[in-house]
């Protein structure tokens, strides 16, 4: 038994910097017992909201609902933490006994009538009563989640509607968990020198090290996209790169104890069966209905959009490839195993550029430099480590954010890849601002890098740098918040407009500012030289077919999945007909297919949603036209200040297509997005 009076997760967060967890003293042990008593306080607390005999005002309703419940947000966010970066046996255990009991929990409130009586009585009178901007926009939020979330149902209604989430949280946390068991249970082991054809150095001394780690001879490819994908890329074995794409692509297909089709089937039964409950045509349109979209036709509009020309285009770089093969003697036609093996030798070819010739200038820790001197360039931003914070893993760096020597948040950065941690790159708010605790925002950005060799710098490719900057542009949203209400604050945004401040923030890695200050080269400090920065440039749309193609048929073959109204096919059979219906080339596979999509069948933050990314590039691409014609280009202040002000400070304290319109003076087009991406005369 563990003590609930001395329970770390529920420990204040005391010390400098605006305090942080208890990570030294946290075991898994303590979770259970923690989100039990959190749970059992944040329920007496509601219920006493709910049954107050005043009438309901903003203050004894929506405030007290904002001030309620800390111990349970807290207990929920270190959860979090570990079962993403630290999700080993216990923490597995923790995440499946806890994630029916706390879709339960969450249900409980926003099911319970008598709350939601008194939301709706704020609601009713929020233009009349004397509220703020921020506290109707509150009172519209809050009663139109609960709305969304069935608290108007009947008692009949509503027991179903629980009974569906609960078993829903049980189904996502064996998805999640099955993917890392096929990521951390295969690998692609390669056994003699032969093998390592065409390997650069530093993945052939990465793939040694995980065979090392695992007590066994020669090298290992791990099967997670950060191991796989430059494996891919530059393995001159044709045989061995279609089997490393047969493990990458099987993850959660392979009919074993890890295999999800059944998973996903029960998923898609279970959401149009709640969808129907909620008074919706299908889940894609209940999904849409809360997001700037609002429907699923006008998201798959803009998706049919550019499928058109981003097929043309991956049609002229397969022909391409084909003709870099057959100077190399080969008659085959490419397969997706080739795909990036012959694109980064058409890239060689056409532009001179390589991935190896970019890497000895793009050093991690001059790169991460980098995205913080751009933040003190835009927004008077200082970023110092520190080395008296807690912390869970011995990667993890600390980092306090002040402006003019006040605290504005902390940032915690997990570099590396290592067994239990979710692959790919994610930001995490292990505490969020707000002005009506005073409590400074607490941001986690988390990667996959392999670690150098003792002694020597981590060297990442130009793709893992724009991830590396995407993923500090959503931290910068949640350090630059300015809300009074958690509700509102940081990321709490719609889903289609949540991508817009990530993927803008990529636009500033190859501005010449960036490019002069911090890509250089790993032995001579030499700055990377105008010649490849110019290559650079020339080349910034290459392989663009590939990559907008094998997004979205994702996005597609998503909405067209959940838009389905009854018993779907299983999902082998929809991903073959879909993709034939669509016309997706033969050289391209899916970026995810069904049985390891987890950004849409992990939980219900991206379900149905998987378009936001580029729904919200539409925004990116206006919003980075507007500094590139900017008299200061991508640094004009007086333009970072309006984003600032209208975007990343807001929150949800104001609709997303309205604080587009504040910082852009209009709705968005889909112009400067065809353009980005080089599209407009193939659509022309």
């Amino acid at each position: 038994m563990t003590d609930t009076l001395d329970n770390p997760v529920l420990a204040p967060w005391t010390g400098p910097h605006g305090g942080a967890p208890a990570f030294g003293r946290i075991k898994a042990s303590h979770f259970g017992p923690a989100l039990d008593e959190a749970m059992t306080s944040y329920r007496a607390q509601i219920e006493a909201i709910a049954n107050d005999p005043a009438p309901a005002t903003f203050a004894n309703t929506l405030e007290a609902m904002e001030r309620a419940g800390r111990d349970y947000r807290q207990a929920t966010s270190l959860m979090g933490v570990f079962t993403t970066t630290m999700n080993d046996a216990g923490m597995k255990a923790v995440e499946r006994d806890a994630a029916p009991k706390l879709a339960g929990f969450g249900d409980e409130i926003l099911h319970n009538r008598a709350l939601f009586d008194r939301i709706a009585a704020v609601h009713a009178a929020r233009a009349s009563s004397g509220l703020t901007a921020e506290q109707q926009r509150l009172a519209d939020v809050v009663y139109e989640d609960f709305v969304r979330q069935g608290a108007a149902l009947n008692p009949a209604q509503k027991h179903r509607l629980a009974e569906i989430n609960q078993r829903l949280a049980t189904l996502y946390t064996d998805f999640s968990q099955n993917i890392l068991g096929d990521e951390e249970g295969q690998a692609l082991t390669l056994d003699s020198e032969a093998d390592l054809a065409g390997l650069p150095d530093d993945l052939i001394e990465a793939a040694a090290s995980a065979a090392r780690e695992r007590g066994m001879k020669g090298w290992v490819i791990a099967n997670t996209r950060s191991s796989m994908e430059p494996f891919m890329t530059f393995s001159a074995r044709r045989d061995l790169r279609e089997k490393g794409l047969a493990l990458w692509a099987g993850r959660g297909d392979c009919g074993g104890q890890y295999d999800n089709n059944a998973i996903i089937a029960e998923i898609l039964r279970l959401r149009v069966e709640k969808a129907a409950l909620l008074g919706h045509d299908s889940f894609a349109h209940w999904i849409a209905a809360g997001q700037m979209a609002k429907t699923p036709d006008a998201a798959m509009d803009l998706l049919r959009q550019v499928w058109k020309p981003a097929v043309a285009r991956a049609v002229e770089e397969v022909a391409e490839m084909q003709e870099v093969a057959a100077a190399e003697g080969s008659n085959e036609p490419i397969e997706p195993w080739d795909y990036r093996y012959y694109s980064e030798k058409v890239r060689q070819a056409k532009y001179d550029l390589s991935n190896e010739a970019i890497k000895p200038y793009l050093q991690l820790d001059k790169l991460r430099d980098g995205m913080f001197w751009a933040a003190g360039e835009l927004f008077d931003l200082a970023f110092t480590q520190l080395h008296d914070m807690p912390v869970y893993h011995p990667d993890v760096e600390v980092y306090e954010v002040t402006r003019d020597g006040a605290r504005v948040g902390v940032w915690y950065f997990d570099f590396f890849a290592r067994a239990g941690k979710r692959s790919g790159a994610w930001m995490s708010e292990y505490r969020t601002q707000e002005k009506l605790a005073g409590v400074t925002p607490i941001i986690s950005n988390n990667s996959n890098f392999i670690p150098a060799a003792p002694g020597e710098p981590v060297l990442i490719s130009w793709t893992d740098a724009v991830t590396l900057f995407h993923e500090f542009g959503h931290g910068l949203h949640g350090l630059l918040s300015n809300a009074t209400y958690p509700s509102l604050a940081g990321t709490s945004v719609v889903r289609d407009f949540v991508e817009l401040p990530s993927q803008l923030y990529e636009r500033w890695l190859p501005t010449p500012q960036i490019l002069a200050r911090f890509a250089v080269h790993y032995r001579t400090g030499e700055p990377m030289p105008q010649a490849l920065v110019d290559k650079l440039k020339r080349a910034e749309n290459f392989g663009q077919g590939f990559h907008t193609a094998e997004y979205l048929a994702c996005a597609i073959l998503d909405l067209e999945y959940h838009l389905l109204a009854d018993k779907a096919p299983d999902a082998r059979t929809f991903e073959k007909e879909a993709l034939e219906r669509l016309g997706m080339p033969r050289e391209i596979i899916l970026r995810h297919r069904l049985p390891h999509f987890a950004h849409v069948f992990s939980g219900e933050s991206y379900a149905s949603g998987y378009y936001n990314y580029i729904w919200a590039d539409t925004l990116t691409a206006d919003a980075a036209e507007a500094f590139a014609e900017s008299p200061g280009g991508f640094f004009d202040k007086a333009l970072a200040k309006n984003l600032l002000e209208n975007v990343l400070s807001v929150g949800n304290t104001v609709e997303a297509g309205e604080a587009f319109r504040r910082f852009r003076g209009r709705d968005h087009t889909i112009e400067p997005l065809m353009r980005a991406r080089g599209f407009a005369e193939a659509d022309a």
